[in-house]
């Protein structure tokens, strides 16, 4: 159901991008989008020369709404022209200009033709491009020309993905001349590329004076250190020195006040026995008076 809307949604774009394709013959038409908006549907159409498209006071582009409106039943169809930036990295405008330079010059000047948009794709900045011409080229038998030149992806995810492919037809007298074109952009993201990056020797110079510099700060900050350790070492030295000194002279006065203190017990003491002696005497003398007075 829902499957069934989205195909036939892709199916009415293609068809208008094919319509769009065929009545836009020689103004450089690249590719078209289609875009819903609020107010209906958007066509963009990119094409290297947009003036061709709008046509004189627009004639060209309202003769193409009005049968976008008819054929597929748009109801405001909205068309934006923009102008390609790099026409040579653009694989159906490349095809689009041989064609019409085969119709012009005839197949006799295929080979110049040929050369002459190979080295413009190249001097536009791509990285390759291949061009295949088939045909009547010039005589009666068929046969292909191949002009390649430049890297070019020929297999993978990047050469269906990344590669401009392109093909045309060229109506000449003798025969339909098929166009095919294959170019590789600038911009491509290769999984193989490899960037190196230019170091100049004032970076390298510039380079090794930071080392330098940051080897002589390091070795200063490590003799510092090492400076202020000694430093503290032989201030600890010294503070242990000095409490080792003041104690002994603590113990020396409390020796001496020690020896003090056991001369002045030994002074009273000696004091107290004169005193008991004389309290003893005193006390016989007071005995041998009464006795004498008893007798």
């Amino acid at each position: 159901m829902i499957e069934r809307q989205f195909v036939s949604q892709k199916l009415k774009e293609f068809q208008i991008q094919e319509f769009v394709t065929s009545s836009l013959n020689r103004v450089g038409h690249s590719h078209t989008k289609m875009l819903k908006t609020p107010l209906g549907e958007k066509i963009v159409i990119y094409a290297s020369r947009p003036g061709l498209i709008v046509g004189r006071k627009g004639a060209n582009i309202k003769d193409l709404t009005k049968q976008l409106k008819r054929k597929f039943d748009l109801e405001n169809p909205q068309i934006e022209i923009n102008e390609v930036e790099n026409i040579f990295h653009d694989a159906n405008i490349v095809a689009e200009m041989i064609a019409g330079s085969l119709e012009r010059f005839g197949s006799s000047k295929f080979k110049g033709i040929g050369h002459k948009m190979m080295s413009d794709v190249l001097a536009s900045g791509a990285l390759g491009v291949e061009l295949v011409i088939s045909g009547k080229l010039p005589s009666s038998r068929a046969k292909s020309w191949r002009f390649y030149q430049g890297y070019l992806k020929k297999c993978g995810d990047i050469a269906e993905t990344g590669v401009s492919t392109a093909y045309s037809a060229a109506q000449l007298k003798s025969g339909t001349i098929g166009i095919q074109v294959r170019i590789m952009p600038p911009d491509i993201d290769l999984p193989d590329r490899i960037i190196l990056n230019e170091v100049s020797t004032a970076t390298v110079e510039e380079k090794k004076q930071e080392s330098s510099t940051k080897n002589k700060e390091k070795k200063q900050e490590s003799s510092t250190k090492n400076k202020e350790k000694k430093q503290e070492e032989k201030d600890s030295d010294n503070s242990d020195d000095a409490g080792t000194e003041a104690n002994g002279g603590d113990d020396n006065d409390t020796d001496d006040n020690s020896s003090e203190e056991v001369q002045e017990s030994a002074e009273d003491s000696d004091i107290g026995n004169s005193e008991d002696g004389s309290q003893d005497d005193e006390d016989k003398s007071s005995d041998d008076a009464r006795k004498n007075d008893e007798d």
